[in-house]
């Protein structure tokens, strides 16, 4: 019996989403694991030295399985206006939003094993009516009703170098980060990620650290009260709950090679906290990994690269790894099931 592929939502079609899912496929078409890209075929072979030649439209993942290794399979699901490469138009944002819920749907009946999201931009989205955040935030709502075992996220983990960092905020200017730090959020992200850790990565008995919010964290509050007030009493409760879990403690000390020997996964209180340092490590294969949803979804870590669409200069690296990453989430979760 052959394996479920992934599905592959082929993101902003005027970015460079196209072009890293042609060579995606070009790196991974003679080994594993297969894809299914769901979005515009003209995209897709606009994108291609090679053009249409490379690409084949099927109708179902297990057609798509079987065609993986001579062609890139597409589910062809046009758009309705033309695309200029590095140009966003909010007039192809209703697509958009279709080939994530497509890509959704067949995640959650089983058809396909997971999900991988090709870089969207969320400008022409929101002129388009778009409510969402972001990826992250409309996946939640998208598997809201959908059953899962442990507690739910979504939690926003980014993954390379050896370093995972997940996040208690994600998108929030920074000026709204310290009311959002709450004790709850913080032993919600804590458990979502040790769970995670233990069912997508199959690490029996995760460690955790969890970084202060301010310089040194807080040094007792003399210069901010959150590690007193919010953080640390979130690691007390933790602790008492049987996680393996330190901290609050100063962000600038969490990242270097002897630290990151201590810990499998750092819990960081907002965007740049956890994010320039996974770049840091490893800037072109950064993964996104959302955590505690009830399907497998990872995304480069990188955006839609308007600035180099359509000249053939970009690097899939990225792509590449977070389809990689979501083929073995994907299969410690069967073979947990």
């Amino acid at each position: 019996m052959r394996p479920s592929p992934l599905a592959l939502s082929i993101g902003d079609p005027a970015g460079v989403g196209p072009e890293i899912v042609v060579k995606a496929w070009q790196a991974l078409r003679n080994g594993s694991p297969a894809f299914l890209a769901i979005g515009d075929h003209e995209s897709l072979a606009a994108a291609s030295p090679s053009g249409a030649s490379i690409l084949t439209r099927v109708g179902s993942p297990e057609e798509a399985v079987k065609a993986f290794p001579f062609a890139l399979p597409v589910l062809d699901m046009p758009l309705q206006g033309p695309v200029v490469s590095g140009q966003p138009s909010a007039a192809n944002a209703p697509m958009v939003i279709r080939w994530i819920e497509t890509a959704v749907g067949l995640a959650l009946s089983g058809a396909v094993c997971g999900l991988v999201t090709a870089p969207i931009a969320k400008a022409p989205l929101y002129e388009a009516g778009f409510r969402f955040a972001g990826h992250t935030e409309f996946l939640d709502e998208l598997t809201a009703s959908a059953p899962f075992e442990g507690r739910r996220g979504p939690v926003m983990m980014l993954a390379a170098g050896g370093l995972r960092t997940a996040l208690v905020t994600i998108h929030v200017p920074y000026a709204d980060v310290p009311p959002l730090i709450t004790t709850e959020r913080v032993i919600r992200t804590v458990e979502v990620t040790a769970q995670a850790l233990n069912r997508d990565f199959g690490i029996a008995a995760p460690r955790l650290v969890v970084a202060g919010l301010n310089p040194h964290a807080g040094e007792r509050g003399a210069i901010g009260r959150e590690e007193l007030e919010v953080i640390g009493p979130a690691v007390s409760a933790l602790r008492a709950l049987g996680y393996d879990c330190r901290g609050p403690l100063s962000a600038d000390t969490l990242f270097h090679p002897e630290a990151r020997q201590s810990y499998d996964a750092a819990i960081c209180m907002y965007h740049d906290q956890g994010l320039i340092p996974v770049k840091m490590l490893d800037f072109w294969g950064g993964v996104n990994v959302t955590l505690g949803l009830p399907l497998v979804r990872t995304s480069p870590d990188h955006g839609v690269g308007f600035d180099i669409a359509g000249r053939g200069l970009a690097r899939a690296d990225s792509l590449i790894a977070a389809i990689r990453m979501a083929a073995d989430i994907a299969h410690h979760r069967h073979r947990a099931a």
